[in-house]
Formats: C-alpha cells, sequence, structure tokens
C-alpha cells in the first residue's frame, strides 16, 4: 500500500499549467510539513514536500491556494531518477496529491477587498 497524508504550508503561489499534447491541468508546489520535534535551539523545523496534483484539484488549488495557505492532503509517493544536464543521475521523491483540503487560508487585508468609504 503506498498512502501518505501531510499537512502543511504552501511556501509559494502555486501557478497551473495546461499541458499541450493533452490539455491536462497540473501544478507542481511544495508544502512546509512541521515535524513533531523541537530541535536543540527549542524550534520546530519543517521539511519542504514537492507535490504534484492534477486536474480541476489542480485548478481550486491555484485559484485559492495561495503562499502560507495551511492545507491537508492525501496521496501516493512517487520516485524516479533523471540525468542532469552534466550527466549525473539524480533521484526524486513527490507525493501524486489526490485529495486536498483548505485548512486556513492567510487572512485577506481589509484594504483588499473592502469599498473606498470616503
Amino acid at each position: 500500500m503506498n498512502k501518505i497524508v501531510l499537512m502543511g504550508k504552501i511556501i509559494k503561489d502555486p501557478e497551473l499549467r495546461v499541458l499541450e499534447e493533452s490539455e491536462k491541468m497540473v501544478t507542481k508546489f511544495i508544502i512546509a510539513v512541521e515535524r513533531n520535534f523541537k530541535g536543540s535551539d527549542g524550534t520546530r523545523k519543517s521539511d519542504l514536500i514537492p507535490v504534484v496534483m492534477w486536474g480541476r484539484k489542480a485548478e481550486v488549488l491555484c485559484e485559492y491556494g495561495k503562499k502560507g495557505t495551511l492545507l491537508s492532503l492525501s496521496g501516493r509517493l512517487r520516485t524516479g531518477s533523471y540525468e542532469d544536464r552534466d550527466g549525473n543521475k539524480k533521484y526524486i521523491a513527490e507525493v501524486i496529491a489526490e485529495d486536498f483540503k483548505f485548512i486556513q487560508n492567510k487572512p485577506i487585508p481589509e484594504k483588499e477587498y473592502a469599498d473606498d468609504k470616503k
């Protein structure tokens, strides 16, 4: 069984891409997942986890998810490898998200949505 569940914050605004050959929507983003323990300096470190999301879910995430948005997601871990420009073999691991839920969005400053009341 290959199942992963994570909760973390988006570290950069996700961008939606549409693949030319198939017209499928996809986004790749990174979430910071806080560790369950504190380091010797008394702070909690975070792991940066690469995530790939497809289809309508990717579209919704890109529309409403911004840097700092806390979300939970579930999916599966995918590993692979490729050769870089120098011919060195590089290994990757990323989460293929199958479902997600917004836990908390960063509040939008009132000046961003309030009418001018002058």
